[in-house]
């Protein structure tokens, strides 16, 4: 069944509730609270990409959410949009070599950092997408499906997933056997027979290819 169509009053009244946990921080005294989200920690292919973003409380961006429940159209016009309104924003990233070197969990936690530190404000809270992190030394607080119930997060989620398609789009003219536009990266049937045929490329994690090549790797 299709989903119901909010009038302006309802979505309004949708993206102000997603501030509750912002303003919750912003009553105990912080003033600039910056969600943090994360984008490809899966894909066999690509780096992981982490975004931060900061908004004042009372931001309008319609249609913002967790980047998955919405189109690609969607979440590059909403990606615009957010970097216009945010206070501020910061897109980073950590590619395969690192992420094989240290770990996908790691190179996540990483990427989180350096999207927080790389803020031109400095946040004094930050709120995170997930259910632990290591190395943020500003106080924050990790959250379950946070892309969903804090409008911080969500704008990071969206610039986080819009920055990295748009890198494996980039990359997919280089390496066109992969088909990386149509599978981001990620270990599909297609994608998974062109490495067992042509082997992995300089972006693939070959941690994440030990199953599908075993020895070869």
């Amino acid at each position: 069944m299709p989903r119901k169509r909010l009038t302006d009053a309802e979505e309004t009244e949708r993206v102000l509730s997603l501030y509750e946990i912002e303003r919750k921080y912003l009553s105990a005294g912080y003033l600039n609270i910056a969600g943090v989200d994360e984008a490809g920690r899966g894909p066999l292919a690509g780096p992981v990409y982490a975004a931060a973003v900061i908004l004042k409380p009372d931001t309008i961006i319609k249609g913002i959410n967790d980047s998955k429940k919405l189109t690609e159209k969607r979440r590059e016009e909403l990606f615009e949009e957010i970097k216009e309104k945010a206070v501020s924003y910061n897109i980073a990233c950590v590619d395969e070599k690192r992420i094989d070197e240290i770990n996908i969990l790691n190179a996540t936690y990483e990427a989180m950092n350096d999207a927080v530190n790389g803020l031109s404000v400095k946040p004094n809270f930050v709120l995170i997408d997930g259910n632990r992190i290591s190395g943020m030394d500003i106080p924050h607080e990790t959250i379950v499906k946070g892309d969903a119930k804090s409008a911080s997060i969500a704008a990071a989620s969206i610039l986080a997933k819009v920055s990295r398609d748009r890198f494996i789009k980039d990359v997919a003219h280089k390496y066109p056997e992969y088909g990386f536009e149509r599978n981001k990266g990620y270990g599909t049937k297609e994608h998974t027979e062109a490495v067992l045929k042509y082997g992995p490329c300089e972006i693939h994690r070959k941690t994440f290819l030990k199953k599908i090549l075993g020895e070869q790797i």
